[in-house]
């Protein structure tokens, strides 16, 4: 539809401590609902959309000239400047053009694919056809300097462990869970996915990998809306998955409620060999199967134009189970000397329960903010191993070990928002208490019952306190210049307490972490920008409870309670030239890190963990995205790194290496309506080094269709992963005493079938909210 704008009528100067633009928008005598009113100033925007009388109300910062755009149906069909000294009455008034008019031509403005800011890199999703049509995963899977694996989770090019939050709410989730929540997001109602390498003063310093931010659409439509999804996986076995949503908004209340259900069954295999004075040989036939149901509940109530509460609850619930069959050959000095022949079955009932709730409120003439959060976590996986190990020399022994572990994590937070002239200041403060309550138990089975062995059972008991305040500042000082900067402090104090063994461990410590970020545009194809963040890597709960989880009679996984937290420096200069191809050179220091480490004495296996070593990475990161003869879109990539690694305290041997890793992404409409595309995917990871770690060539081919029916109300996505069945993890890991191999697979070949049909008012957004729980992640 053609549109102009006709006429502008009139400004009111009111009293100057109160900024704002109101008025209506009509087309022909009739009101236009859901129009977009942008103001911009100082390369700040200000948005307000028109309600479904045509009325809306645009509040401001400040007084001063703007540069109001009107956009409609994602056209902009109108631009002016309009000089704001109070309050400002301007209405709009749209006629169609006439049909003969022919010679007028519209363009509509476009975001770029890829921006960059002071702290973060910004992917467009809803600007990319690729990631159209897909669950929250996948999309994330087609962002710049991600990689998504069904089984280690979701990480950042050059970093590992990444936390992922959505509209800043942080999820908490890790590994297959967090996959699992992310597959019953949508990519329509994705509006751009943010990559914070180096995360500002008012995040969480815990964990050197960065965040993740999924920011959702904000429409403003009433009304109903919702999707349902239900898809197949085809493995060895077949796994399915659901997911509904409902969403309702009115007015004043804003509502969500996501439900989600999966079963999974999979065949995976893990060989294991050391060479040196004590050898092994292991193989473990392995079946992973379990099922889960969740959900998730969000309310937002406004209780006055500037303030409103709102409630977040998440519930989930599952099971994880394994049938292992494992064969251990032991040698001393290259000569045989034993087998263990163990059958295991792994029973695991996990519940989790998280509850949010906040209030928001802006004051003063500059919107000032205040944010006031509350949550509350828990955690209470409950596992029981079942294992028959026999020997070679025909004696049998029969082991129940049930175990529960019990997480809770309370915290509250204050965040308050400045929007002065001459800079943005934001300040807070946050407690959290985490709570961990640990029993095991280790029992044989001796003439028909079983008897608790006291020296392999325990009880463990730890609690944390963390305390923290911060405070960032940014500035604008022309179009081209900006800086930000932080400083947050973080003072935590730690009691564990192991009740069998009675070994205690207390500590406390206090740390500043500062941040930095400079930026630079030269002009809309040139944007430079330098960073600098510490951070503070805490180990796990699972990595500090000392009591032993058994596989066979000689081989269990431990944790160590007197792990210490990591320090890590990280630096990064990034490039971005049109929106297309960013480039960012990083480099990383840490200290005291810690990690897991595998010890043979003669047949006892044994997996803790260590303060160890000190490593310094170099990288370079690069991502091109570009869409060509407007039917073929490409994102391919590159992280190419260095690492040298100091080792302390431990066999672990020292090293040096580099790391290639490269993703193609090819997304090819196959008719004029870009209904059906072709997707050709491949990722590989070349022979690479990382510490004492030396990984093989391991890849991942993928290819299938994407249809959108029904005037893209119903798709169905077709994929095929790992055709070629590259996905296998083969490695060795260098000890002292000896060489460690290792030649894993995880049934990454598979078919995936999924179905979404989207219904009522797909533009209504549901009520997520900008919640931060950043700890909850350790718990997983």
């Amino acid at each position: 539809m053609k549109k102009t704008l006709l006429s502008i009528i009139t400004l009111l100067p009111v009293v100057a401590f109160s900024q704002s633009i109101t008025g209506k928008i009509t087309q022909t005598g009739n009101a236009v609902p859901y129009a977009e009113v942008v103001a911009v100033k100082d390369q700040k925007k200000q948005t307000a959309i028109s309600d479904e009388k045509g009325n809306y109300s645009l509040k401001l910062s400040e007084n001063g000239n703007y540069h109001i755009k009107l956009i409609h149906d994602g056209t902009e069909i109108s631009a002016i400047d309009v000089e704001v000294k109070g309050e400002v009455k301007q209405d709009f008034l749209i006629e169609k053009k006439k049909e003969k008019q022919i010679e007028g031509v519209t363009l509509t403005a476009k975001k770029k694919l890829i921006e960059r800011k002071a702290d973060r890199l910004i992917f467009n999703v809803a600007n990319s056809i690729a990631s159209q049509g897909m669950d929250g995963a996948d999309a994330l899977g087609t962002t710049p300097l991600i990689k998504v694996d069904e089984n280690s989770g979701v990480s950042i090019a050059g970093k590992s462990g990444v936390a992922v939050m959505v509209n800043e709410r942080m999820l908490n989730l890790s590994g297959s869970e967090l996959i699992t929540y992310l597959k019953s997001l949508r990519s329509e109602n994705i509006e751009k996915i943010e990559v914070i390498t180096t995360p500002p003063a008012k995040y969480e310093a815990q964990g050197n990998s960065g965040l993740i931010n999924i920011v959702l659409k904000k429409n403003q439509n009433l009304g109903w809306s919702g999707n349902l999804t239900t898809s197949l996986q085809q493995q060895t076995y077949t796994g399915t998955s659901n997911n509904a949503t409902i969403n309702y908004q009115n007015e004043k209340l804003r509502s969500s409620l996501k439900l989600r259900q999966y079963k999974y069954e999979k065949h995976s295999y893990e060989n294991y060999r050391i060479e040196g004075v004590n050898g092994l040989k292991s193989n473990d036939n392995r079946r992973d199967f379990g099922d889960g149901l969740g959900a998730n509940l969000s309310l937002d109530y406004q209780l006055a134009p500037k303030s409103n509460i709102g409630f977040i609850y998440d519930y989930g619930s599952g099971h994880s189970n394994m049938d292992v069959v494992n064969t251990s050959d032991y040698f001393q000095n290259d000569h045989y000397t034993n087998t263990l022949l163990t059958s295991a079955e792994h029973r695991a009932n996990n519940t989790q329960q998280t509850i949010s709730a906040y209030y928001d409120v802006k004051f003063g003439k500059l919107d000032h903010k205040l944010s006031i959060t509350g949550n509350y976590f828990s955690n209470i996986p409950k596992t029981t191993i079942d294992f028959t190990t026999t020997e070679n020399s025909g004696d049998q022994f029969i082991v129940k070990s049930p175990s529960t572990v019990d997480y809770k994590i309370y915290s509250g937070q204050a965040d308050l928002t400045l929007p002065f002239q001459w800079s943005k200041t934001e300040t807070g403060v946050k407690f959290t208490n985490f709570d961990n309550d640990s029993e095991i138990s280790y029992q044989n089975l001796e003439n028909g019952n079983y008897v608790t062995d006291p020296e392999k059972s325990n009880a463990f008991r730890y609690n944390e306190k963390n305390y923290a305040a911060y405070i960032s500042f940014e500035k604008f000082f022309n179009e081209k210049w900006s800086a930000k900067a932080g400083l947050r402090y973080e003072y935590s104090v730690v009691n564990g307490n192991s009740l069998s063994s009675g070994q205690q461990s207390e500590n406390s410590y206090g740390k500043f972490f500062p941040t930095a970020y400079i930026s630079y545009k030269s002009n809309e194809d040139h944007t430079f920008n330098l960073n600098y963040s510490k951070r503070i890597n805490r180990p796990g709960f699972r990595a500090i409870n000392p009591y032993r989880w058994y596989t066979n009679i000689n081989s269990y996984f431990t944790g160590n309670p007197f792990l210490q937290p990591s320090i890590n420096h990280n630096f990064e200069l990034s490039h971005v030239y049109k929106g297309k191809l960013s480039t960012s050179v990083y480099f990383q220091r840490s200290l005291n890190a810690s990690g897991q480490l595998v010890i043979l004495k003669n047949e006892n296996k044994i997996s803790t963990f260590e303060n160890y070593y000190n490593q310094n990475s170099l990288g370079l990161t690069m991502n091109y995205s570009d869409t060509f003869f407007k039917l073929w879109e490409v994102n391919y990539a590159a992280d190419l790194s260095y690492m040298e690694t100091k080792v302390f305290a431990t066999d672990a041997s020292p090293g040096k290496g580099s790391g290639y890793e490269f993703n193609f992404q090819n997304n090819i409409s196959l008719n004029k309506r870009k209904t059906i595309q072709l997707i050709l995917n491949y990722w590989m990871r070349l022979p690479s080094t990382s510490g004492n770690v030396r990984r093989d060539y391991l890849g991942n081919f993928t290819t299938g269709l994407k249809m959108n029916l029904m005037d893209k109300n119903l798709q169905i996505n077709v994929f095929v992963s790992d055709i070629f069945k590259e996905s296998k993890s083969k490695g060795a890991i260098y000890y002292t005493t000896g060489t460690h191999y290792f030649n894993n697979y995880y049934d990454a070949r598979r078919l995936n079938l999924s179905a979404t049909y989207t219904f009522g008012n797909k533009k209504v957004k549901g009520a997520d909210r900008n919640v931060k729980f950043d700890e909850k992640n350790r718990a997983n």
